[in-house]
């Protein structure tokens, strides 16, 4: 089949660079590479139409074709006569076409409408769902409003009342307040004892009130003592 291809070559005239040029829709540093101003032989023409630019003018990008895939896209082309390779270089409409013949440029285009036809379902889902999403926004603006408002009113009290809660059971207001009523019994029990002395009472009262007074007493002292010296300690 080569020798055939190179047969139908040396047989048709040679494209001259400025014919190529003017008839080509690849950009003009593709037609106007130096080896296109070099006399034409079987095997530089044959090259040029399959390779008219060297790869130093070429934009570096990444391969994506696997060597399974080029070797099938080569089988396709080794098939086509010199005026259908010919073709496909100068006419554009003709590559397009052969282009979306290949199997994997069909597999890709067959995803893409997938993924379109995905992507618009879900965006009609999504505009389906504004409604109910407007009215979830509404009440959460009204529960932020009144509901929330009201709870963080609450809450806020309870924070107070805890916060004095801890203050009255604190170890040194409970010190304090163990401290007044010990102040308290022995003032008491110092009254019971003017009393007496004044004879406003008399004496068996006077000793059952005043041992039960000094009593407390003495519990309440010893207490805050105890309390005092472990909260030093």
């Amino acid at each position: 089949m080569f020798k055939s291809f190179w047969g139908s070559q040396e047989q048709q005239p040679q494209p001259r660079p400025h014919d190529i040029s003017g008839q080509s829709w690849y950009p003009p540093s593709v037609v106007s590479s130096p080896s296109a101003s070099r006399p034409s032989t079987p095997s530089s023409s044959a090259s040029s139409s399959f390779n008219m630019q060297r790869p130093s003018d070429r934009p570096q990008s990444p391969s994506h074709v696997s060597p399974a895939e080029a070797a099938g896209i080569i089988v396709l082309l080794k098939d086509k006569s010199v005026d259908e390779l010919r073709k496909l270089l100068s006419d554009k409409d003709a590559y397009n076409q052969f282009l979306l013949s290949l199997d994997q440029v069909k597999i890709q285009n067959n995803l893409r409408d997938e993924l379109r036809k995905e992507t618009l379902q879900l965006a009609r889902e999504n505009l389906e769902k504004e409604p109910q999403i407007v009215e979830l926004r509404n009440q959460c603006r009204i529960i932020r409003t009144t509901e929330l408002a009201a709870a963080q009113e609450k809450l806020n009290e309870l924070d107070r009342q805890k916060e004095e809660i801890l203050k009255f059971y604190s170890p040194a207001s409970l010190l304090n307040r163990l401290q007044e009523n010990m102040n308290k019994a022995d003032e008491e029990s110092e009254a019971l004892h003017r009393q007496l002395l004044d004879r406003e009472i008399d004496i068996v009262a006077f000793v059952q009130k005043y041992k039960r007074l000094r009593t407390t007493y003495h519990r309440r002292a010893l207490t805050h003592l105890a309390a005092k010296t472990s909260s030093i300690g």
